[in-house]
């Protein structure tokens, strides 16, 4: 009966586990959709351009350091990298971050979807 319960323990946490990963999958993606739609809506003022990606990159690093999974942890912890990496100090660089990321943040989203499974 004891070796019934343990196993069924481990089942839970299992199951438990996979559900944590998978919301934390859709999460990441869900915060790379997030922050280019704010840096779009943003556009036009590189000081909150700059603010909206910092944030992003803040979230997705949270959400690696708490990340049930190494993959995963790796992979938004690099779409944070890029995200950060960006300078943006006036209007053309704004543009040139929007441009930049409208095109990236489908391969990011991609790579932390690949990342989950």
């Amino acid at each position: 009966m004891a070796a019934v319960l343990v196993t069924g323990c481990g089942a839970i946490e299992e199951v438990t586990g996979a559900a944590q990963q998978t919301q934390q999958c859709i999460e990441a993606a869900g915060i790379v959709t997030e922050t280019v739609s704010k840096i779009t809506s943003l556009a036009g003022d590189p000081a909150e351009v700059e603010k909206a990606l910092n944030e992003g990159a803040k979230k997705l690093t949270t959400l690696a350091d708490d990340a049930a999974n190494t993959s995963l942890k790796e992979a938004a912890d690099g779409v944070a990298a890029k995200l950060d990496g960006y300078n943006v100090q006036d209007a053309n660089d704004a543009v040139d971050a929007l441009q930049k990321i409208a095109t990236d943040s489908v391969a990011w989203v991609e790579t932390l979807t690949k990342a989950c499974s």
